[in-house]
C-alpha cells in the first residue's frame, strides 16, 4: 500500500478536507496552498469523475514538483470541458494535442527541457500526459508504447470512464464487456459490448516493465494522491490509470460517482495495484468481496441485464472476470 490509512471517527459531521488532522497527514486539497491546477468554471457534467480525478491528480503531482509542472493533454472531454476557445480552467503550463499524439508531444516537451536544463537555462520542470482512454487506450496508443520502450520521463495519466463520451457515448476498447453504449446497442443475443475485446493497458504497461505501474479510483483520493506522489518520485515512464465514473456515459446519478468507483474496487471489476519494472508490489485489498450486481444495476448501460428479464448467465460471466481479477492480483485482504 502506498500510503498510511487515517481513520476517522468523528460523527454527524461535513466537514471538507480533513483539516482537523495534523499537517502532515492532510490531502493536498485539504491544504489551503493547494494550486488548483485545474479550477472553477469549467463546463464538466454535475458529478464528472475525470474532472475529480483530474483535480486531484494534477495538483498532487504539482505539489510534488515544486510547482515546476507541464502538461500536455489529449483531445478528450478533459480538454473539451476545460479550455471552451475563449476559457480556460487550467492554472498550469498547459498544451493540448491531437487526439492520438499526447505521449509523444510530452515526450518532446521532457526532452527539449532536458536539453536546456543542460545547458543551464532551465530549472528541472518535470512533465505529465493525460488522455481519456480513447486517446489512451485507442488512438494513442501506439506513441504511448512508444514511450513505454524508450522509458521517456513522463508521467502518463489515463482517465478511464469506459467510452468516447464526448462526441457521442462510442464504445472504446476500455469499454466493459455487456455495457450498452450508442455503438454497442442492448440488442440481439449478446446485447451491449462484445466479451473478449478490448485491453487492459495497466497489464500492458506492466508488460513493458517500466519503473511504475499503478491504478486507481476517485473513490479513495488520498491513494491516488500518493500513487502521484510516488509517481513523481521516479524518473522514466510512470503510467497511472484512474477509473472515473461518467454519470452521462454510464446512466449513473451525478451524486453516485464516488459510490459507483468504490463498488467498481470492491467487486474486483477494477483492480487498485502498484507495480514497478513488471513486477507488482502492492494493492488495495478488498476486505469483503461483493457480488457484480452491486456494481452493474445502478448503472443504466447495464440495464438489460435485468429487465425484461434478467440474463444471469451474462452477470454470471462478468462475476468470473471480477473474481479473476481477484486471484491475478491478490485482491483479497489478508492474501
Amino acid at each position: 500500500m502506498s500510503f498510511q490509512p487515517v481513520k476517522f471517527y468523528q460523527t454527524g459531521t461535513f466537514t471538507v478536507g480533513n483539516r482537523l488532522l495534523p499537517p502532515e497527514e492532510r490531502s493536498v486539497q485539504a491544504q489551503t496552498k493547494r494550486f488548483n491546477s485545474i479550477n472553477s468554471g469549467h463546463r464538466a457534467c454535475q458529478g464528472c469523475g475525470e474532472a475529480l480525478g483530474a483535480r486531484y491528480a494534477v495538483d498532487a503531482a504539482m505539489e510534488a514538483a515544486n510547482g515546476q509542472l507541464i502538461c500536455a493533454n489529449a483531445t478528450g472531454c478533459l480538454e473539451v470541458f476545460s479550455t471552451p476557445y475563449p476559457e480556460t480552467s487550467w492554472q498550469v503550463p498547459w498544451i493540448h494535442s491531437l487526439f492520438g499524439n499526447t505521449a509523444a508531444v510530452a515526450t518532446g516537451i521532457a526532452a527539449a527541457l532536458k536539453v536546456k536544463q543542460l545547458k543551464g537555462e532551465r530549472r528541472d520542470i518535470r512533465v505529465v500526459a493525460q488522455g481519456g482512454d480513447g486517446g489512451t487506450t485507442d488512438i494513442g496508443f501506439g506513441c504511448l508504447s512508444g514511450m513505454f520502450e524508450r522509458n521517456d520521463d513522463v508521467l502518463y495519466i489515463c482517465y478511464d470512464n469506459g467510452g468516447y463520451m464526448n462526441t457521442g457515448i462510442q464504445r472504446s476498447s476500455a469499454t466493459p464487456p455487456a455495457a450498452r453504449t450508442a455503438t454497442t446497442l442492448a440488442v440481439g443475443d449478446e446485447p451491449g459490448n462484445l466479451f473478449g475485446q478490448g485491453k487492459f493497458v495497466p497489464a500492458i504497461a506492466m508488460a513493458h516493465e517500466i519503473p511504475y505501474v499503478a491504478t486507481a479510483t476517485v473513490a479513495d483520493l488520498r491513494d491516488l494522491e500518493a500513487k502521484v506522489r510516488r509517481a513523481m518520485a521516479i524518473r522514466g515512464a510512470r503510467y497511472l490509470h484512474i477509473l472515473v465514473p461518467c454519470p452521462l456515459g454510464w446512466g449513473t446519478a451525478s451524486h453516485e460517482t464516488i459510490r459507483i468507483a468504490r463498488l467498481a474496487k470492491e467487486t474486483g471489476i477494477f483492480p487498485v495495484f502498484e507495480a514497478e519494472h513488471g513486477e507488482l508490489k502492492s494493492v488495495l485489498a478488498i476486505r469483503r468481496p461483493l457480488p457484480v450486481e452491486d456494481y452493474l444495476k445502478p448503472q443504466k448501460r447495464y440495464a438489460h441485464l435485468f429487465a425484461p428479464k434478467a440474463r444471469l448467465e451474462v452477470i454470471a460471466r462478468l462475476q468470473q472476470l471480477a473474481d479473476r481479477n481477484i486471484r491475478r492480483y491478490g485482491l483479497l485482504e489478508g492474501n
